[in-house]
């Protein structure tokens, strides 16, 4: 049974940084792809950022490039992202997602992926 647990979410100033943690359990994810979403209030969810666990090719959303880092530790099934210079615009639920390689679809679509955590609150305050 797959699981993902994120944690690491919280309240921070504009500016501030957070480091989100996705611990993944229940199979060998070295031919997954991870995923981060987020859902903003009244929102569709938004792709964020991907990492192929395989080859640790990694995709940014234009809204995060250069802010955001994916990343992953093997040794503990762990994603992490980490989120700098975080803005007002950045505060939602974000969601670790992990999807079977190859994806049946687009890595940022959502439908790619077959499994969700649980999701964590982030909350930027201007």
């Amino acid at each position: 049974q797959v699981q993902l647990v994120e944690s690491g979410g919280g309240l921070v100033q504009a500016g501030g940084s957070l480091r989100l943690s996705c611990a993944a359990s229940g199979r060998t994810f070295s031919r997954y792809a991870m995923g981060w979403f987020r859902q903003a209030p009244g929102k569709e969810r938004e792709f964020v950022s991907a990492l192929l666990w395989n080859s640790g090719s990694t995709y940014y959303a234009d809204s995060v490039k250069g802010r955001f880092t994916i990343s992953r530790d093997n040794a503990k099934n762990t994603v992490y992202l980490q989120m700098n210079s975080l803005k007002p615009e950045d505060t939602a639920v974000y969601y670790c997602a992990a999807g079977p390689l190859p994806l049946v679809g687009r890595y940022y679509s959502p439908v790619s992926y077959d499994y969700w955590g649980q999701g964590t609150q982030v909350t930027v305050s201007s």
